[in-house]
């Protein structure tokens, strides 16, 4: 597999290429923001297959390592994996809404990282629907879900709240779809990741919070997951109003 590393210390990057290297991938190095938009250019990449993952440290020299991120999500569907000392939650929302698709905190361990990439390769290899990085949804129903004023329609992976239109990721559409098909069903943190990510690595509950945590936000509506203390979430859907 084909890496990009976007890394600007030399020193930094050539102990991890050579760990990469040492596991199979056959590394790419760019050293700030400019280099790495160049290298997914289709030109760059001539003869050479694509990348299968990018590595984006965020704390480059000449550009903010987000607004980097959201260029190449605008470039190319490879997978992107945030790199940052950030371990706030905002931070690491913030990354995942311009595009990333995971990220490691510093600092981190190798075989964390390692399988990270290979989790992240495989959800986009082939535990995704045609080019959309989304999982299917077998027997989705015509008719939309009604969550109280939340609408999801799943044909279309349209969400709306009151009449107006709430842009999801990828990964936050596939999340509220699994708990609004069945409201008031607990599903485990591992059937989640299971079914939402395609993976069962236990480091992905990390990003399943963060996810949760983004689509609460984006909604406006933090009591409609709950949180199982120890098993997972449900979809809480809302008690409408008397009539007067």
């Amino acid at each position: 597999m084909r890496l990009l590393l976007v890394e600007d210390d030399n020193h930094v990057a050539a102990a991890l290429s050579a760990v990469l290297t040492k596991h199979g991938f056959t590394v790419t190095h760019a050293r700030n923001g400019e280099e790495a938009l160049k290298a997914v250019l289709p030109s760059d990449g001539a003869g050479r297959g694509p990348f299968g993952v990018i590595l984006l440290d965020l704390g480059l020299p000449d550009q903010d390592g987000y607004q980097v991120c959201g260029k190449l999500r605008k470039l190319t569907a490879t997978p992107v994996i945030m790199v940052t000392a950030r371990s706030d939650v905002r931070s690491r929302i913030h990354g995942l809404n311009l595009g990333a698709d995971d990220y490691v905190v510093k600092p981190y361990d190798t075989g964390e990282l390692l399988a990270r990439i290979h989790a992240v390769s495989r959800r986009a290899s082939g535990g995704d629907a045609e080019d959309t990085g989304s999982v299917p949804l077998p027997g989705s129903p015509a008719e939309p879900l009604r969550l109280g004023p939340v609408v999801v329609e799943l044909p279309t992976r349209r969400v709306s709240v009151d009449g107006t239109p709430v842009q999801l990721t990828r990964k936050e559409f596939d999340l509220l779809a699994l708990l609004a098909q069945r409201p008031g069903v607990v599903f485990r943190r591992e059937q989640i990741i299971s079914e939402v990510w395609r993976t069962s690595w236990e480091g992905t509950g990390r990003t399943l919070e963060v996810h949760v945590a983004s689509l609460r936000a984006k909604l406006r509506m933090p009591a409609l997951i709950e949180t199982v203390r120890g098993v997972g979430y449900r979809l809480v859907a809302p008690v409408a109003p008397p009539r007067a």
